[in-house]
Order: structure tokens, then sequence, then C-alpha cells
């Protein structure tokens, strides 16, 4: 999985468009992110700027944003009305795939340290990466806002990082704040309905703040307050969420307007359940649901395996089909198209101009294979054999789960589907790995060989290319190999009918096994390392061994369902 990361952050800024756009070069100039939207509100005077990228890419544009930032826009005459505490008033950092929340708080701790100590701008930390357990919540880093900051500063109250007396510089540039949350998702619930009053009540049946406990527990008695005179609130049943109802004249209808703020707690698809059984406790009915902005993959690939799950489908199907599921099953095309290639995050930020090996035809990818190029070559062969092999369990699964009298055992062939799914998919990423291997040697034998230092960086390269060129489709062989315990459990457990289909399974599979074993073999020889070499040979052969006896096992299996005539 692709390591990516978004940024979004808050430029106290949104009515000069030359300095926004400045600042908006900074971030984008030689740092290899992508720039997703930029949202300037004269109102406010704040513009809200987002960006994606691999995780290091993402902080060395975060800092530029905000180091330009500080040149452009001086606190001391800034007036909005949002609330803001700097120039750059909040920076999250936000997982989106292959990064955990808490390696973000900590590359949002690491950017903290270089904002205060090269740019002298006193930092708070918030939400994940907070030091301090009150300062998780943004309010309370940006309490008083920047009118407060001069008695902040040098107090118990003042930044985590840069605190010192005020000055000038503090009061030109003030205070940022940097954390890490998890995604955000806005997203509208449709009703069948037209009433503001009744999409509220639904709202704050499910908000995590929830509705005012009122005298008798009327709708309309005066709120009940505690010892200290707070309101007295009821919670909502949806943790890390925020809600509220209102009008679409543009739409004809009611919504109940839902930021998630928590998907681990409230995933999208749990939200929809939530609202939806709220909304038929009141008569009402959600028709579908309407994203605001851009989702992470994972939100709808989860919410596709739910609901193909309380369907009791199998989930071992492909991403799109996975997709397809969420979108129908959440109502996300009911008010316009939903398209993914617009609305998912990693769909947005893929480098559409590279065109890989496995986005190619079967036939193009057979016409590149037979041209004048070395590679695509035996090595990437082996690999889409033992990809089509777990695709052939996969389909045995999948059909075996939807086997008519057998729906008390379709969760059972689901898994089995998810496990062939992730074979298949490992095993597709190794026929560009074991082209881009090859590429790694042709990159090494074009170094220069002029001098002795020359001759010497360019063997090194070349030893080193080799054992990678080895080592991919020894990894192919491994991967493969842990097909065939798939086909064999779909021979003998799986619908009969398909039971052919776990024999050409079982039969690519071990073409695919001992195919990248001729591949290891050749690179090992070229190895100066012969001890290396010779434990690559060992392996292979051990791996090929396996191979035999497992497709002769499925083989054997498959063979005893079939009846000659």
């Amino acid at each position: 999985m692709k390591r990516l990361i978004e940024c979004v952050p808050n430029f106290s800024e949104g009515r000069d468009k030359a300095v926004i756009d400045a600042i908006t070069a900074a971030i984008t100039e030689d740092t290899g992110v992508e720039l997703l939207d930029v949202d300037p509100g004269e109102a406010t005077n704040r513009t809200v700027v987002t960006f994606v990228g691999e995780p290091e890419a993402v902080v060395e544009a975060a800092f530029r944003g905000i180091r330009r930032a500080a040149e452009l826009i001086d606190m001391r005459g800034h007036h909005g009305a949002h609330p803001r505490m700097g120039a750059t008033d909040v920076c999250p950092l936000i997982p989106v795939s292959g990064v955990t929340l808490e390696e973000c708080a900590d590359m949002a701790r690491g950017l903290a340290e270089r904002v205060a100590a090269e740019l002298g701008i006193p930092v708070y930390l918030y939400e994940a990466a907070a030091r301090k357990p009150e300062r998780k919540n943004l309010a309370v880093c940006r309490r008083g806002e920047y009118e407060a900051l001069a008695e902040r500063m040098g107090t118990a109250d003042g930044p985590d990082l840069g605190d010192r007396p005020y000055d000038e510089a503090a009061a030109r540039t003030g205070a940022t704040t940097i954390g890490a949350r998890d995604f955000l998702i806005a997203v509208n619930f449709n009703l069948n309905t037209t009433s503001t009053r009744r999409a509220n009540a639904i709202a704050f049946d499910v908000r995590e703040k929830g509705r005012p406990s009122r005298e008798g527990g009327k709708v309309t008695g005066k709120p009940l307050k505690d010892e200290h005179g707070n309101t007295i609130m009821i919670p909502g049943t949806l943790p890390g969420t925020k809600a509220i109802g209102w009008y679409i004249p543009e739409y004809g209808v009611a919504q109940v307007s839902m930021n998630i703020t928590d998907i681990a707690r409230a995933p999208l698809h749990v939200a929809f359940d939530e609202v939806s059984r709220a909304a038929a406790a009141r008569g009402i009915r959600v028709t579908g649901a309407e994203i605001v902005g851009l989702v992470p993959k994972r939100t709808l690939i989860d919410a596709g395996r739910y609901f193909l799950h309380k369907q009791q489908r199998s989930t071992g199907l492909p991403e799109s089909e996975i997709i397809r599921m969420a979108v129908k099953s959440m109502g996300l095309d009911e008010l316009k198209p939903f398209d993914p290639a617009e609305k998912v995050i990693e769909y947005m930020v893929a480098d559409k101009s590279a065109r890989s090996l496995t986005d190619m035809t079967c036939r193009e990818f057979a016409d590149e294979t037979a041209s004048e190029s070395p590679a695509p070559g035996g090595g990437s062969i082996a690999a889409y054999m033992g990809a089509l092999a777990a695709a052939l369990g996969t389909m045995v699964a999948n059909l075996s789960a939807h086997k008519p009298g057998w729906d008390d055992r379709w969760e059972r062939f689901s898994d089995a589907a998810d496990r062939g799914r992730a074979l298949q998919d490992r095993l597709i990423a190794l026929v560009d790995e074991d082209t881009a291997a090859f590429n790694k040697f042709m990159e090494a034998l074009a170094m220069p060989k002029g001098n002795d230092a020359e001759r010497a960086a360019r063997a090194e390269a070349m030893q080193a290319a080799t054992l990678l060129a080895a080592q991919v489709p020894l990894t192919t062989m491994q991967t493969a190999i842990e097909v065939f315990p798939l086909l064999l459990d779909m021979a003998s457990e799986g619908n009969p009918a398909s039971a052919s289909d776990a024999g050409v399974g079982a039969l690519a599979a071990e073409a695919a096994v001992q195919g990248a074993a001729l591949n290891v073999r050749i690179n090992a020889a070229s190895l100066d390392d012969k001890t290396a070499a010779r434990a690559l040979c060992d392996k292979a052969a051990e791996l090929c061994a396996r191979a035999v006896e497992a497709r002769a096992q499925v083989l054997n299996t498959v063979n005893s369902h079939i009846i000659e005539p």
C-alpha cells in the first residue's frame, strides 16, 4: 500500500489572491505533493488548503507553506469572522493510506519542532500530537485567539514549543497549532422529508454531543443544569460525530449534515445505518447520502465489505465491485453521479501518466512480452501465472459461497476468497516488480566505467541489481506456494462443478514456481557471493519440490470428482 498523508493548513488570509497564490506555490514547488483544493473565504479572511503526498514530501511542503505565510501575513492587522491565532492558524496531518495516526502524530511533533526552531514561531500541539490531554481540543489551544497570545506566552498556558516573552516577531506571526487527526468525512444524509425540525431531531439523536436534557422530558421544557450551571446533555449514539439538520432547496429535501471526526469509532457505513435507524424511529427514511469532498479508499472498501457481509455474500471481489456495493448501498449517487476517480483520495493522486504492465489488456501484455524488448520476460510471466492461479482459487470460493443449498457455508468460502484476493494482489504486484528489477540491472550496466572508482561503483551496483533480480522471483515462488492450500481446499470442499478450475489453478501455480526458479538460478549464477547464491538456489529447489507434491495432491483430488464417460 502506497504511503500517503493529507495536510489541511488554514492560513489567515482569504482576500489577497497574490498572497494565497504565493503560499500555495511554496507548498507545491519541487515538493512532489498534489494540491487538491484551495478554498478562500472573504468573510472569514481565511484560506483552507488541501494537499496530499508521501509523508516526507507533505511535511516538507507544510513547512514551506508555514514559512511563506509567516513572511507575507502580518497578524497585527488581521480581522475575520473565523477564530484564529496565527498566520498559519492550524496545520493537521492526516493519515490516508499505509500510515498510522500515531506515525502522523510523530511527524507533526517533528514539524512543530522545526517550525519553532527555524522560524521562531510559537507552536501549540493538538489532537493526536498533543503533549497535554486538554490540548487535544483545538479550542483549548486557541483560547482567546491572537489577542490573548501576549498574556499566554511565558506562562503555564504558553505554547508547547517556541515559548518566550511576547515579542515583535510573535506579534507578527502569531502562534500556530500543529497536530495529527484522522480523516474527517463530511457527509449529508438525504431524508424523505422537507422538515428541518425533524432533520435536526435525528441529528441530535445520533451526534456525540446529543441534546439538552429538559424539564419533564419535553422538547419545549427548560434545559436542566448541573451544580456548576452547565447544561446537562443527553449524549447521542454516534461517537466522534457532529451533526445538524437543514433543508436544501436545490434538492427539495432535508438532510442530516454530519462531520465524522473519528472514522475509527464511527465508520461511514455505521453512521449511515445509525442515521437510518434514528430516522425510521421518527417515521422517516434515509434515501441516500452525499459525500462532500474526498474520502479515503478504505472508507468505501470497509463499507462495501460490510454491506456484502450483511447480504451473506462473499467479500473476495475486485476492489471496484466492493466500492460499487458501497455506493449503491448508501445511495451515494442519488443526488448526483458518484465517480470514485473524483471522490477517492488515492485515485485522485494516482500517477495516471505511468502505465504499468498490469494496467495493460491481456493482448497488450502478450504483445509487449513478444516484442524485441527483453522485459517483461519469464519472471513477470511466472508472477502472472501465479496471480491467475490465485484468481482461479478465488473464483471457486466465490462460486461456492453462492451455491444454492450452501447458505450456511457462505462465510467460510468468503474467507477463502479473501485469502485468494490477497495472494492475487501480491502476485500481480510482482509482475511489475520483476521487470523493475531487470531495469535496475540495465541502469547499473549503463553506468560509466572510465576510471577505477567508476568501475568499482558500477560493479557494486550490478551485483546489487543481480541480487535483487534473484530475490524478486524467489518472492514470487514463496507467494505462489501459498496458493496451493487454497486450491486444495477448493478442490476438496468447494463447488464440485468447479473442481477442474482448481486443477488448472494448480498447474498454473506450479508453472509460476518452476518458472520463477529458473530466474532465481540464472541470476544467482552471476553473483560474486557464492554462499548467497547457493542459499538462493537451495531455497528455490526446495520450493520446486513442494510445488510438484502440492500440484499432484490437488490434481488427485480434482480427478476424484471427475467421472470418465
